[in-house]
């Protein structure tokens, strides 16, 4: 539990919540012990002991053989970069970056103002804070992939905030990342609706001029959605007692969403904003006979009992966008106060990036949990839309989507994902693994086991895992799809809670520092089926004990750490972005691997080169490039993050990133070759 101060008895970093994983399921290391044995779970034999099950070749253990497309390599031409500590952003030579639209840029296209300096409306008609995933949608607006490579729409998500760098008043104060202290007992009013403004997804064109350079154009389509951007919930939970609300009281409508990190780009050309470390914006204050009284679709998730992230709930004027965050029961009945309210986050959440007047749509179908993001398997005419997620929380699942009607490209629409089979992974020893059904009425999942209903399913998604035997990860994270083989892949950050006792096949290492890259290949290659076998193409860590699928090797150009944002380019390169926590960069057993980086990697060969290094304090994340593939975006989130209390109220900070001046900021780069060819190549 938070102390009086609101600090957790866990290493968690500003964006996390607390663990609340205490099923008995199986532990992804405790498989890999059964496949490898004790002894080949020790950190010192550990380079050795994973040749029997990391992959060899092109194609992994048990699966079907690889598809013609994949005899093609991808190019990885360029010279790779060194590890760096420095502040400042590093490419290869030969590559040339510019930034972009750091926070607080106006979405006219205007000068702006300073972020300190700005109101809290003029902040929700701006640039929001903590940039990750993201999308280019070329501006002729048919696919997502195809069109214009000069012009078009970047869609974004902002995952949290950086108080401290946000409002005038902290300027001075002995302050670390997280809430600012109260004023007389209460937060400014519109410093709350500041940092709720800075949440949530922002869509803006932007074009490159004559000269080379990309820069916002003012567009009717240009818009914010925030933490209080009116929603409508889809699928089979809406208007479920569950997500009743005094905004609410049918359950069909909520406002806002929270803690976008990682995205998702559907094959009808809309994008998905996923809601990951919801929980820790609320707190339940109920007690029984002395303890707290949570009930169980907030427990599991982590809603503490004491302070929220932020203390919106303790706005001065105590208006009822900022009451919703107290999800205590306080009213007659859930229509009259916002013990619900928490129900409504932790879902994906489908934007229309082309239409400025749409509403935002909480597709739960999908389950509710910490989602990472979400990727969708190649949709096929007449058959199945599939989609992937990771729960990123210590020890939590894996989870895959499957729609109960067939794509048609002429007719597809968000509605496909509002009716489906949920399905939870279980990794076996042996290479094999299992999609388990999430479904109401099938195994433990009744009545008289607690889920009265597939709503009920769905809200509890997490229990519902657990309930069913799904297998604990390591943080699953970012996932990506081969486009050559169709094979998915997941990152695995760490998971430093995780015991000797617990390390298995697919989570092989305890006190789990360093992370490992999962893939696998549906039975068939057909991603609705219900079995497939996996690999590890990736142990992260230092050389000597880590290691790489096929005749890849670990040498000081690609040693990584906590692989975190994934992403495969059209020709098959496999992006690779990291997330070494704040605590940890550049320190102990961490301090190797430097500032945060992206890579890029062959996943045939398992040939991986470092391309890029970034500021101090920060997490690279969120990738892509224009059709073409000429034009590169990459997200610096945090910079600076890591300056202490201390240095910030003596006016010092750990980033100057991206203007050298003032105080740092989450920002786009925007990277491109100079003789104008394939980045990467």
């Amino acid at each position: 539990m938070p102390d009086d101060m609101g600090r957790l008895p866990y290493d968690l970093d500003a964006g996390d919540e607390i663990p609340s994983n205490t099923s008995a399921n199986p532990t992804f290391a405790q498989i890999a012990e059964r496949r490898l044995g004790r002894r080949g779970m020790l950190m010192g034999g550990l380079a050795t002991a994973i040749t029997g099950f990391i992959g060899a070749g092109s194609s992994p253990a048990g699966a079907q053989g690889a598809t013609a497309a994949a005899t093609a390599r991808p190019v990885i031409g360029f010279k790779p970069v060194a590890v760096s500590a420095a502040d400042t952003v590093v490419v290869p030579e030969g590559y040339s970056v510019q930034v972009i639209i750091p926070q607080g840029t106006p979405l006219d296209g205007t000068a702006g103002k300073a972020l300190t300096a700005m109101s809290g409306a003029e902040q929700g008609a701006a640039i929001g804070a903590h940039h990750d995933g993201m999308h280019f949608f070329p501006i002729e607006g048919r696919a997502p992939d195809q069109g214009s490579s000069t012009d078009g729409l970047l869609v974004l998500n902002h995952e949290y905030v950086e108080p401290r760098f946000m409002h005038a008043r902290a300027v001075g104060l002995s302050v670390n990342s997280g809430r600012l202290p109260l004023v007389d007992g209460k937060r400014p009013d519109d410093e709350a609706l500041k940092e709720v403004n800075a949440h949530g997804v922002s869509v803006v064109r932007i074009t490159r001029g004559a000269d080379g350079r990309w820069a916002v154009v003012n567009d009717p389509r240009n818009r914010r959605i925030t933490g209080a951007t009116p929603m409508d919930i889809a699928g089979p939970v809406r208007g479920h007692a569950l997500l009743r609300t005094k905004y609410s009281p049918d359950g069909t409508r909520t406002r806002g969403t929270l803690n976008n990190c990682a995205h998702g780009v559907t094959p009808w050309n809309t994008y998905l904003a996923a809601e990951e470390n919801w929980a820790g914006y609320f707190r339940n204050l109920d007690q029984r006979d002395g303890r707290p009284a949570l009930p169980r679709e907030q427990a599991r998730y982590g809603v503490p009992s004491t302070l929220t992230r932020y203390n919106w709930d303790q706005a001065a004027g105590g208006a009822d966008e900022f009451l919703r965050f107290n999800a205590s029961t306080t009213g007659a009945d859930a229509t009259q106060d916002y013990r619900n309210e928490p129900n409504n986050f932790g879902w994906i959440v489908e934007i229309d990036p082309f239409n400025a007047t749409s509403t935002p749509v909480k597709r739960t179908a999908l389950g509710r949990y910490a989602h990472e993001g979400v990727v969708f398997g190649p949709a096929r005419e007449g058959r199945p839309v599939v989609a992937y997620a990771g729960d990123d929380s210590m020890n939590e699942y894996i989870y895959k989507f499957v729609s109960a009607r067939p794509f048609n490209r002429a007719t597809a629409n968000g509605s496909l994902l509002d009716e489906g089979r949920l399905y939870v992974a279980k990794f076996n020893a042996d290479g094999s693994g299992e999609w388990l059904p999430l479904v109401h009425g099938e195994g433990p999942l009744t009545a008289a086991n607690g889920f009265a209903d597939q709503a009920e399913v769905l809200v509890n998604t997490r229990l519902a895992a657990d309930a069913v035997g799904a297998t604990k990860m390591d943080r699953p994270e970012w996932g990506a799809v081969d486009p050559r083989d169709g094979r998915v892949y997941f990152t695995l950050t760490n998971n430093v809670r995780r015991t000797e006792a617990q390390v298995d096949a697919a989570n092989p290492r305890a006190n789990n520092q360093f992370g490992q890259i999962i893939r696998w290949r549906e039975q068939g290659d057909d991603h609705a089926a219900t079995r497939f076998a996996w690999d590890l193409f990736l142990l992260a860590g230092p050389i000597g004990n880590s290691r790489i699928a096929g005749s890849g090797t670990i040498t000081a150009d690609n040693i990584t750490a906590c692989p975190d944002g994934l992403w495969f380019d059209a020709d098959g390169r496999l992006w690779i972005q990291t997330d070494i926590g704040e605590r940890e960069q550049n320190t102990g057993a961490l301090e190797p691997f430097g500032n945060n980086q992206m890579l890029a990697a062959d996943p045939v060969t398992g040939e991986m080169r470092r391309f890029l290094t970034g500021p101090t304090g920060q997490e690279i994340t969120g990738v892509v490039t224009t059709p073409d593939r000429r034009t590169m975006f990459v997200n610096v989130q945090h910079p600076g993050a890591t300056t202490t209390a201390a240095d910030w109220a003596a006016g010092r900070t750990a980033s100057r990133f991206p203007t050298g001046s003032g105080v740092p900021l989450s920002a786009t780069l925007v990277i491109t070759k100079n003789d104008g060819g394939i980045i990467g190549t």
